[in-house]
């Protein structure tokens, strides 16, 4: 059956509804990101908590002339619902299909392609001077989550809004989480804010009274409901606006994020104030869904689900981050001074068990790398053994604090580095395959790559031990087990042979993830000898040297990129030490990689076993007898 979502043109139409239509459109996209997600996994509490927010936004405002930015990205399905993509949301995170994130290549109502937080706020401010330069006239709007408001970035953005003192209007939604359960002095105080007794109180005794109204209570009760969101802010705004006000923002709230009509009306004032102006709303994370509602951490990100129940559609199995968080509460117990430092994401990097058993060991600081970093630095110089465990892609936005707070200091501190290579449905922004580029060439740093659990266990215990920077990138992804083929012992700059020992034909160096297959990929090629490198930095040398010698051809395997990575490291070692001989590099391009699953993506870009086989007979010709080697051959 049609529903008021198929009929109308969107967004355009929504500006001539009813209230009581907005909410029906409201009613159907929740059911139809529920609907979709249950297939598809994604971010559905975030999604389900913003629904009425991005209807108020598209009712209110013109996009794509006003400009509505969407930090983070996660929130915003709805918004990709009504902006012409209802009939492909069935595609979401789907190879070839829709992006889980705002994406500016997929529709010009898509600003700009984001999956990191913090950034709207800085955006927001380039495009009013943008506009105002130009002479145009239309509104920039910043969605921002209250996770996201922490964020050093974030505050460098606020920090610029009063010396500019130019109309944007930003939108802070606070569900008083981010993916982890928020922390922090400003999520502490807008919690307060939330739940203060005055405010408590005074709605209480309004709603008692309107129910003792006899015969209009009912027609009552709307108004009270509007005149309990103004004494609202009546009753606690006097607390907050102080914050915001004093940051150059004409400050409105905190306002009911699920009431259409007073988050339009709200809006629709803000665009007549000059300067600044911070909108304050107040929403569920998983709202409508029960299941959501209930644990919003778990449908934070989640795979397909059972709608009825929200149970997951696929048995849980062991992972990399399993393995490291149990891992990790092993030597917790063992090493007193050993800590746990996190970046919001407790639960993602497999730290629960952890931060339950050692509470006072362990740090979840927010939406913060850097700080995460930096802090992580300071523990390790004052006597402490700091683990940071952040996924690739975030420990990119602490670069320099990695450079400057701790491989400059030489501190012993461990990078955990999770979601490494392809992380699949999540696509561009959140892959990790720039890690093993961007740290080898760090002084001081060590780097490591686990071929399977019980390496990530037996690396994860030296690199405790270690005393200066170290990495171990582990990806998303169940391990697959060496077996007997690998020796779990760890040497600084060890790697071994973990196949073929009396091959000499070609030499297949890999790393990490892709040891497995490179293994299973020899075995079909019947000529081939594997060596598991372990560690990019420091290369095992002597071993990569002695092999490369007496093979015909060299080919380095690894699920990062190309450019700077692995397999340029070995290059490397191979021209100092003059050694001619052809080397291929299988790994990922130098590009932004799509989504879909991790499965699907790996096949694409040649980094299956089968695929690995294919490359190495195809690139190949087998010198004559009489001659070997020539120069070194490249592909990637």
């Amino acid at each position: 059956m049609p529903t008021l979502l198929d009929k109308i043109k969107l967004p355009e139409a929504l500006r001539e509804l009813s209230t009581k239509q907005l909410e029906q459109i409201a009613a159907e996209i929740r059911q139809k990101i529920i609907e979709v997600t249950s297939k598809t996994g994604g971010h559905v509490a975030p999604s389900l908590g913003a629904v009425e927010l991005a209807v108020s936004l598209h009712a209110a405002f013109q996009s794509p002339k006003d400009k509505i930015i969407w930090d983070v990205g996660h929130q915003a399905y709805a918004h990709k619902i009504l902006t012409g993509r209802l009939d492909q949301f069935a595609t979401l995170r789907q190879r070839g299909g829709l992006s889980g994130f705002p994406n500016a290549a997929e529709s010009p109502h898509d600003m700009f392609t984001v999956g990191h937080a913090s950034t709207s706020i800085s955006q927001g401010l380039g495009l009013v001077k943008a506009r105002d330069l130009n002479n145009e006239k239309h509104s920039v709007l910043a969605v921002i989550g209250d996770g996201s408001i922490s964020g050093g970035l974030a505050f460098e953005g606020v920090n610029n809004v009063d010396g500019l003192k130019s109309n944007l209007i930003v939108i802070l939604n606070d569900n008083e989480m981010s993916i982890s359960k928020n922390v922090g002095a400003i999520s502490n105080y807008l919690t307060q804010v939330s739940t203060s007794n005055s405010y408590l109180d005074l709605r209480n005794r309004i709603e008692k009274l309107v129910k003792r109204v006899p015969r209009v209570g009912t027609s009552l009760f709307e108004a009270a409901r509007k005149l309990k969101d103004r004494t609202k802010h009546l009753v606690v705004s006097f607390k907050v606006d102080v914050i915001f006000e004093e940051l150059g923002f004409k400050y409105f709230g905190p306002i009911d994020g699920h009431n259409i009509p007073l988050i339009i009306s709200t809006l629709h004032h803000a665009k007549d104030i000059p300067g600044p102006v911070l909108i304050h709303v107040l929403t569920k994370k998983g709202k409508g869904y029960p299941p959501a509602e209930k644990d919003p951490t778990r449908f934070h990100g989640t795979g397909p689900f059972e709608i009825e129940t929200g149970k997951p559609l696929a048995a849980s199995k062991p992972t990399f981050t399993s393995v490291f968080g149990k891992t990790l509460a092993k030597l917790g117990a063992s090493h007193p001074k050993l800590v746990g430092v996190t970046a919001a994401m407790i639960d993602g990097t497999g730290l629960e068990e952890f931060a339950s058993r050692f509470p006072d060991r362990f740090y979840d600081v927010g939406i913060a790398e850097e700080h995460a970093v930096t802090f992580a630095g300071a523990l390790a110089r004052g006597g402490l053994r700091p683990v940071v465990a952040i996924y690739s892609t975030f420990l990119q936005r602490a670069y320099d604090e990695i450079i400057h707070d701790v491989c400059l200091q030489d501190l012993p501190v461990v990078f955990a580095i999770d979601r490494a290579g392809i992380v699949g449905e999540d696509g561009a922004t959140h892959n990790g395959i720039f890690d093993l580029a961007f740290l080898r060439c760090l002084p001081n740093m060590v780097v490591l790559a686990p071929g399977d659990d019980k390496e990530l266990e037996k690396m994860l215990e030296f690199a405790h031990r270690h005393n200066g920077p170290i990495a171990v990138r582990y990806p998303r992804t169940e391990p697959i087990s060496l077996g007997p083929k690998s020796s779990p012992e760890i040497e600084m700059g060890k790697g071994e042979v973990v196949f073929g020992a009396h091959h000499n034909k070609t030499c297949i160096i890999a790393i990490g993830s892709m040891v497995g297959p490179s293994i299973e990929a020899a075995e079909k090629l019947g000529h081939a000898k594997v060596i598991n490198a372990r560690f990019v930095k420091p290369l095992d040398k002597e071993l990569i040297v002695k092999e490369a010698r007496q093979a015909e051809k060299v080919v380095t395997v690894e699920e990062g990129v190309l450019e700077g990575g692995f397999g340029s490291a070995v290059m490397e070692l191979l021209s100092e030490e003059g050694i001619n001989v052809p080397v291929q590099r299988i790994g990922l391009p130098s590009k932004f990689i799509e989504h879909g699953t991790r499965g699907e993506i790996l096949d694409a870009y040649g980094l299956t076993a089968e695929k690995i086989f294919r490359q190495i007979n195809e690139h190949f010709v087998f010198p004559s007898p009489s001659g070997r080697g020539g120069k070194v051959s490249v592909s990637g």
